[in-house]
């Protein structure tokens, strides 16, 4: 059973949310971008189903993918891509090599397009997914759909039960060092001018009153506050680029700080994540988050209220 966030039992730690995202808006210019490298339309989905180097991946229950989906659209199995459960926290970026292998075998090679989409409400997880695409080195060539299935019924688009036949994918990889950012990366990026620490956590986990999950009260000190559900409508899309803006400025953060940005294990944030670059900021995800940060009794906490986003 999932919440509305799509969280899998490896992450019961984390709250019932949701991850939302809107069309692809240029937040430099406002123009639209199709096929850019952070959203995609389902229009532009439709147009480019035939394309040679189009890549559908559905995330989700594997009965929902089942049940139906995009045309064309392979299944990823989410709990591949973290570090094997008992062996690290509890969503952890893995090894490259068995990432590696996770996408070329759903079909992923050097000259794929990738679209990551989620089926039901597994939304957080998605942008997860997009993350890890990054972090190989992807960037550029991973997009994130606009309202995932919901938005492709809703437009009465076709739909297919069928498991499409591919060939297996070859994927070189490039690790990017601009998308995991290290405990010890945060350590020393407290209160550094022109680095912006962001809890993606509700505000009663960011600040009092805590006992959020059991961890222990507070935030990684100096950390500001934006909920990624402040970011969303109800529609399942991200809000305008200009009312995203507001919403970090009234947050804290600065036209051109670099976002590190953190949650309960990493998968809220990932939003964050994406947004931020959206944004034109230089981000990077604490990959540790609080399941990290607040296990360790010599690291330091806030427990501050949160401001602007309440």
């Amino acid at each position: 059973m999932k919440n509305k966030s799509g969280f899998t039992n490896a992450a019961l730690m984390a709250c019932a949310c949701a991850l939302f995202l809107a069309p692809a808006i240029s937040a430099q210019t406002g123009e639209t971008k199709t096929g850019g490298e952070y959203f995609v339309t389902t229009q532009w989905v439709a147009d480019h189903l035939k394309d040679s180097s189009l890549v559908l991946l559905a995330v989700g229950e594997k009965s929902d993918y089942d049940h139906g989906h995009i045309p064309g659209a392979r299944y990823l199995d989410y709990e591949k891509i973290s570090t094997p459960h008992g062996s690290g926290l509890m969503l952890e970026i893995p090894p490259v090599e068995q990432l590696v292998k996770v996408f070329e075998d759903v079909g992923v090679g050097d000259s794929s397009h990738v679209v990551v989409y989620f089926n039901s409400e597994w939304i957080t997880p998605t942008a997860r997914v997009y993350l890890t695409l990054d972090y190989l080195g992807l960037r550029g060539r991973v997009s994130y759909l606009d309202g995932g299935m919901q938005a492709w019924r809703k437009e009465g688009r076709p739909v297919s039960s069928e498991e499409p036949k591919f060939a297996k994918g070859k994927l070189t990889a490039h690790p990017r060092s601009d998308v995991i950012a290290k405990i010890d990366t945060v350590q020393q990026d407290l209160h550094k001018p022109g680095v912006a620490i962001v809890d993606v956590r509700e505000a009663k986990c960011y600040g009092p009153p805590s006992g959020c999950y059991g961890q222990r009260e507070g935030h990684i000190p100096g950390a500001l506050n934006i909920p990624f559900e402040v970011l969303v409508g109800d529609d399942y899309k991200l809000k305008s680029s200009d009312e995203l803006r507001k919403i970090f400025q009234a947050a804290g953060v600065k036209p051109g700080d670099e976002i590190i940005a953190y949650c309960h294990i990493g998968q809220r944030a990932s939003l964050v994540y994406i947004v931020s670059r959206f944004l034109g900021h230089d981000a990077r995800l604490y990959d540790g988050s609080f399941e990290e940060w607040g296990s360790r009794s010599d690291l330091p906490l806030e427990k501050s209220t949160a401001a602007g986003n309440q």
